[in-house]
């Protein structure tokens, strides 16, 4: 009996993390395709629980020959945009506005940390990205640390399952920009109306 409630309990934790794949068509990718005129760039966004500054998740926006999200094991989606695993392709100015919406609320703040890279580093990264297959729950950080190895730019960052960790570390690197972004929204309705079919601002 022991050893029957030991192979259930394994079965169930294994289970929990089992990443969820989503599979876009080229379709649907080529269509959402965004190109943004800003420079080269790649920007760490990291949920900071506002009780006691713990991390709660971290998401990659990376800006090279397009704008893409890779956001692992996120639960954040737009009805808009078509979805590879975790990589979010037509990533347009309103569209990080609404994943930032998504996470800031009463009792979470986002961190966004943005470095400039040259084209040929973004696409490095976002290839790796684009690469890495469906992330397991709670393995958001550890896989964007793994994306982020030995990068030219960000070899000294850590692998780490820690959000909080890495964005401290994310923030020494070179030239990095930073701020906060705060929401008082309810906990119970955070971005709820952004991902509603008939929101105006999504009709744009």
């Amino acid at each position: 009996m022991l050893r029957l409630i030991i192979a259930l309990v394994a079965t169930l934790t294994l289970g929990a993390c089992v990443a969820e794949p989503k599979w876009a068509t080229d379709e649907a990718v080529a269509q959402a395709r965004y190109v943004h005129n800003g420079p080269s760039s790649i920007t760490l966004f990291t949920v900071l629980s506002t009780r006691d500054g713990s991390g709660a998740h971290s998401g990659l926006l990376i800006n090279g020959s397009e704008r893409i999200m890779f956001d692992p094991a996120g639960t954040w989606h737009h009805p808009r945009l078509p979805e590879r695993n975790d990589v979010h392709f037509g990533m347009t100015p309103k569209m990080v506005a609404f994943y930032i919406d998504y996470h800031a609320r009463e009792t979470f703040d986002v961190v966004e940390q943005t470095v400039i890279v040259s084209p040929g580093v973004a696409e490095l990264v976002a290839q790796r990205a684009k690469a890495y297959g469906a992330v397991p729950k709670a393995q958001c950080t550890k896989s964007i640390s793994a994306i982020l190895r030995d990068v030219p730019g960000f070899e000294s960052l850590p692998s780490t399952w820690y959000p909080a960790r890495y964005m401290e570390a994310f923030a020494k690197l070179p030239g990095v920009t930073s701020r906060k972004i705060t929401d008082s929204d309810a906990d119970n309705n955070h971005g709820v109306l952004l991902v509603q079919a008939d929101d105006p601002r999504v009709q744009d």
